[in-house]
């Protein structure tokens, strides 16, 4: 058991080493590089264990850094609609002018995304047959 133990000991040292985002004072530049080898792992080794290690301090680092406590703070207070809405536009590549047959003016689109106004029934509808998803997803 203590030679287990002084292995796992030592391959830990030398993970963190070689990957410093997983030991306990990540910087900035250890998080973006963690980011990059996890984009990597995906693309040429898919089963490597260290993408579920890494996965899980990256978020960990997104939920409690300050960097990203603005948007995170912005990413709890939005409506499930409007977050939906915005990762559609997103994906399409949409302006809002191309929202203006399910929702209407730019104006209004820019009001609904900003949480100043709300999706109607009658947008929920007109999006979820444009999009092909559930109306229920707007809610």
């Amino acid at each position: 058991m203590i030679t287990n133990a002084a292995k796992a000991i030592e391959a830990t040292r030398q993970l963190v080493d070689a990957v410093p985002f997983l030991g306990s004072n990540a910087s900035e530049s250890d998080y973006l590089e963690a980011l990059s080898l996890v984009d990597y792992l995906i693309e040429n080794d898919d089963e490597n264990p260290l993408i579920d290690f890494l996965a899980s301090k990256i978020a960990d680092y997104e939920d409690n850094s300050e960097r990203f406590a603005r948007f995170n703070k912005a990413q709890a207070e939005m409506s499930v609609g409007v977050a939906l809405l915005r990762t559609l536009i997103d994906q399409h590549k949409l302006t809002y002018s191309d929202l203006k047959e399910e929702i209407g003016s730019k104006s209004l689109v820019s009001q609904i995304l900003s949480g100043q106004r709300s999706l109607t029934i009658t947008h929920i509808k007109a999006l979820s047959a444009r999009f092909g998803v559930k109306p229920e997803w707007f809610l």
